[in-house]
């Protein structure tokens, strides 16, 4: 785990103990699936609470593979698409929609796609707080709802990908909001020094 910023930025191994620890809570499935469309799709938790089960699913029972953002829902209120291509969030995602339709009597396309545990749509904070209680539950303390966006975004760039498909899928309007995870990524700056060729 290291701090980049605002939110500290997680490394493999506390993202699989978060996830391991969620195998024993009761809304561990939920949970599972809310860090996966936090790091693997970037979303933030208002871009999680506006979620119905609509914007993920076709009505003939399949997956998506994109999900459209409206402006209702995004910072800023900059309509986006997130891409659900990655087969560890379509894997996680099915398996927690037939939990939902298996056990909730009010399923529905509209429904949300998060409940609470109040049974109701979360609020962005009451999301966020449900991410920093995973993430204290297992002892990573500094980890907000913000770290897996942070996290999904240095990834990127540390595997190369161009600053501008970084920014596209972050939703950023501007670069420089998106070049603040190249500054602060020492390993990046190091590797680009290394990799150097004239």
């Amino acid at each position: 785990m290291r701090s980049s910023g605002k939110s500290l930025i997680l490394e493999e191994p506390d993202l699989k103990r978060v996830m391991q620890y969620q195998k024993t809570t009761k809304h561990g499935l939920r949970n599972t699936c809310l860090l996966h469309f936090s790091f693997y799709l970037g979303l933030r938790a208002k871009e999680m609470a506006g979620l119905s089960v609509k914007d993920v699913l076709f009505h003939d029972g399949e997956i998506r593979d994109e999900i459209l953002l409206t402006r209702h829902m995004t910072k800023g209120a900059k309509q986006r698409t997130a891409f659900l291509t990655n087969p560890k969030v379509r894997v996680i995602l099915q398996e927690y929609l037939d939990y939902r339709r298996d056990t909730d009597e009010f399923f529905e396309m509209s429904s949300p796609l998060f409940r609470s545990q109040k049974n109701l749509r979360f609020t962005p904070q009451t999301l966020s707080m449900t991410f920093r209680t995973m993430y204290d539950s297992v002892g990573l303390k500094g980890c907000s709802s913000h770290s897996g966006r942070r996290t999904f975004a240095t990834s990127l760039l540390n595997q190369g990908v161009n600053i501008k498909n970084v920014q596209t899928l972050l939703g950023h309007s501007s670069i420089t909001t998106t070049s603040i995870y190249l500054e602060t990524n020492p390993k990046m700056l190091g590797d680009i020094a290394k990799n150097l060729k004239i």
